[in-house]
């Protein structure tokens, strides 16, 4: 008996279900120049080419993401779409766009066939036989290779060129000077920009000479009319700060300042981004031993380097903030509910030498929106009040040590959430996977006849059609059934590790100093959303809470995907 191909089947019967497209591009650079636009056309072409509906919304495009990861926000919503039976078909222009670990290929192309989703790469056809497993996962592992023997190329190829002095491994240089050279050469020079200069050496003579402060020398600029090294009107701090700390002006420019690390996780997601990252790793600050410099014209001299080095440590040990503490207990994690924006701690005076420190909204909306000649009151987009500092953290404290002392709270949010829900039985879990079997076979038994033409196209299509009707509603239901029971398996892990958490701190919560109480509103709160007349705390208990004395620093959030966590509930008022 000769097997028909998948695709042709399909097509001819018209019994595909719903239509998904998957596309990826790893860096930044391809997603601004669009190249992720092929890819789509291919696929769009190639569902054109079959005949087939395509919706604006079963589009999937991670644009952007690193393929060495499963936490893609597009992929993971075809992961969710897929595990409900919304995707009948998904097309992806090769293996490699999905991951590039044969690994992650192989639980994507799992994962994908058992929730019924027929998977179709536009390179090359995915077949059924072993060996073309067997070449789909030496593609992946060829890939997953080539990958990482181009990572240690590049970097063995640069580290060698900058020990040489060749200055190509730098890019295009920085402010202040022009790169010239063929692009392929391997051969650059860096020529100073005679304008860009004279910034640079009036800065460094106002911090070094007149030691003046960064925020004033931003101002001497802006009020000279001087473009920021971006183009931009307004100067910033930080971008004087790294050009005085730039050790090409003094004459040697230098390779290897910084290095990808893991990225840590925020307390939250940032406003208006999205909340999985587009890199899992991100860069970091190497020890200045480490660096390879390379000589270069120099701009200033370096006695005034020097000079203005020593007055940044100066400020910085003159600094009446130390950025490496945090100030407040809930910093972080307090959010406006009005305009969604991050609240952070501001110190007010008011009259005579009292002060008061207030969490106030740190969006637009009060320094652009307020009353005034150019703002009148209907232009305030926010109106969301500040809320003392002692007032909100010592609501939330008590709130959390609530919630430590009472446990029992947590299982009753848990079985408030189960409580609609009915627990499968053994007996019809087991004969909802019968007849899924069942259906299965006799799908596999009508495609066999009618491929012998035992049946008509007529007579096949509609019998075919109401089958796997009814073996996605079995795989839904199986499908919930097993959901239910992991959230009910989670509960009984979450409850056991709670108590035994609030066990091991419950006798020192009245004695626990601010570092300590940190550490645990850090460990329990997701965020607190700050309202006008109350205040929402949005816990996370996790199935293995973290240690109440732990050795260093504990990081609230994980890296896998949104679902890992359980959040419950609870407000007070401010």
């Amino acid at each position: 008996m000769i097997k028909q191909p998948d695709v042709v089947l399909s097509a001819d019967t018209g019994e595909v279900g719903p239509v998904a497209i998957y596309a990826r591009v790893s860096s930044d650079r391809q997603a601004r120049d669009g190249t992720i636009a092929s890819q789509v056309e291919a696929l769009r072409q190639r569902v054109l080419a079959d005949a087939l509906p395509l919706s604006e919304s079963m589009c999937f495009i991670d644009d952007g993401y690193s393929g060495s990861t499963l936490i893609r926000p597009h992929l993971e919503r075809l992961r969710d779409l897929a595990a409900t039976g919304e995707i009948g078909r998904l097309y992806v222009l090769s293996p490699d766009r999905l991951a590039r670990d044969f690994v992650d290929q192989m639980v994507l192309v799992d994962e994908l066939r058992r929730c019924g989703v027929e998977l179709l790469f536009v390179n090359r056809p995915l077949g059924e036989s072993p060996e073309d497993q067997l070449l789909l996962q030496v593609q992946g592992a060829m890939a997953q290779y080539e990958r990482m023997k181009i990572m240690e190329r590049c970097r063995r190829g640069r580290l060698h060129a900058a020990r040489q002095g060749k200055l190509s491994v730098l890019g295009q240089g920085c402010y202040g000077y022009r790169r010239t050279g063929s692009p392929g050469s391997g051969v650059a020079a860096w020529n100073i920009v005679l304008e860009e200069a004279r910034v640079i050496r009036q800065v460094f003579e106002w911090v070094g000479r007149e030691r003046v402060s960064l925020s004033q020398a931003c101002k001497r600029l802006m009020k000279q009319g001087v473009c920021s090294p971006r183009g931009h009107v307004r100067w910033g701090s930080t971008t004087v700060w790294k050009m005085l700390k730039n050790p090409a002006y003094k004459g040697r420019a230098a390779y290897g300042k910084t290095r990808a690390v893991d990225r840590t996780p925020r307390p939250r997601p940032l406003r208006g981004q999205d909340t999985v990252p587009r890199r899992v790793r991100t860069m970091r600050p190497v020890e200045s031993s480490q660096w390879i410099e390379m000589p270069v014209p120099a701009i200033v001299s370096e006695e005034l380097f020097d000079a203005v080095a020593d007055q940044l440590r100066e400020n910085a040990m003159r600094s009446r903030v130390q950025k490496s503490k945090a100030r407040y207990l809930l910093q972080g994690l307090a959010v406006c509910r009005c305009c969604g924006y991050a609240m952070s701690g501001r110190r007010i005076h008011g009259r005579g030498k009292s002060k008061y420190e207030y969490y106030r909204c740190g969006g637009p909306a009060h320094c652009a929106g307020g009353s005034g000649p150019g703002n009148p009151p209907a232009a305030r987009r926010c109106w969301n009040k500040p809320v003392r500092v002692d007032r909100l953290e010592e609501a939330v404290w008590s709130d959390v040590t609530a919630l430590l002392n009472e446990p029992q709270r947590i299982q009753e949010e848990f079985q408030r959430r189960l409580q609609c829900e009915q627990e499968p039985q053994p007996a019809q879990k087991r004969a909802a996977e019968t007849r899924a079997r069942q259906v299965e076979r006799s799908i596999q038994r009508l495609i066999d006849g009618y491929e012998e033409g035992l049946l008509e196209k007529t007579e096949f299509a509609p019998r075919v059609k109401a089958a796997r009707e009814q073996l996605a509603k079995l795989k839904q239901e199986m499908q919930t059934q097993a959901t239910l029971e992991n959230q009910k398996a989670q509960m009984r892990l979450v409850i056991d590790n709670v108590n035994d958490f609030a066990e091991k701190v419950k006798s020192g919560l009245a004695q626990a100093n601010w570092e300590t109480r940190r550490e645990i509103i850090r460990a329990l709160v997701k965020q607190i959303e700050v309202d006008q007349d109350q205040v929402r705390i949005v816990y996370k208990v996790n199935p293995a809470p973290p240690d109440p004395n732990p050795p260093g620093r504990i990081w609230p959030d994980c890296s896998h995907r949104p679902d890992g966590a359980t959040a419950t509930e609870g407000s007070g008022r401010n």
